[in-house]
């Protein structure tokens, strides 16, 4: 004896609704940017800073209330860590130990005296660029933060892998750094141009820096 088969016909209303989740689905892939890092013998690389670049004179939108870099374990935590210009950073001191943390990097460039917990009120960082911080108790103490003139910003993942909105229309490219990354040629930002996709893939050409870790043995300051 056959088993009769039912067809289920689809509604109009089904179907229109069916039609608006495709179509917005497609409307957010569209507006993503998937962004791979390899390194030059074609391995992800992880922790990449990956950020927006808008237009000169483009509107920028208000920065986040606060960011966090703290302290634990006689490390930066984060290694490093991306905020928008204008930005206030906060630098508690997790740790057992007090820490005396400064950075000379001008014009972002400021001192925290020797303390433990939430003894200082938060940094601002106005001015974009790169602030190398480090501790005058532990030497090997070394972090990065990115200041930017952006809030689209992500790390890449272990898989080399950050994916970013591009919604406005005053983006122009997506730009990459990392400390690790020490060729003055390598190419750290590529122009969105409109037949280019949802995905750009950063193929690095030089060697990079190891990871700072304590089992690196990457911790001279000179090599960053």
């Amino acid at each position: 004896m056959s088993k009769r088969r039912h067809s289920r016909t689809v509604k109009p209303e089904h179907f229109a609704w069916l039609l608006a989740c495709f179509c917005l689905s497609a409307s957010v892939a569209a507006n993503e940017v998937k962004v791979t890092v390899l390194d030059v013998e074609g391995r992800p690389v992880a922790g990449v800073a990956v950020y927006a670049q808008f237009a000169e004179g483009g509107e920028q939108p208000v920065p986040a209330d606060y960011a966090v870099m703290d302290q634990v374990d006689t490390r930066f935590d984060p290694h490093l860590l991306i905020v928008q210009s204008g930005t206030e950073v906060r630098f508690p001191n997790s740790d057992v130990v007090a820490h005396h943390v400064y950075s000379f990097s001008n014009p972002n460039d400021f001192i925290l005296p020797l303390y433990k917990g939430d003894a200082h009120a938060p940094v601002t960082f106005d001015e974009s660029g790169v602030v190398t911080l480090g501790c005058n108790i532990h030497d090997q103490m070394l972090g990065y933060i990115l200041v930017i003139d952006s809030n689209i910003f992500a790390k890449t993942d272990e898989n080399g892998v950050a994916t970013l909105p591009v919604g406005s229309s005053s983006l122009q490219a997506i730009a990459i750094w990392s400390p690790r990354i020490k060729t003055k040629g390598e190419v750290l930002s590529k122009s969105l141009a409109p037949d280019a996709g949802n995905e750009l893939v950063f193929n690095l050409t030089g060697k990079l820096r190891p990871p700072h870790s304590s089992e690196s043995g990457a911790l001279k300051w000179s090599d960053y």
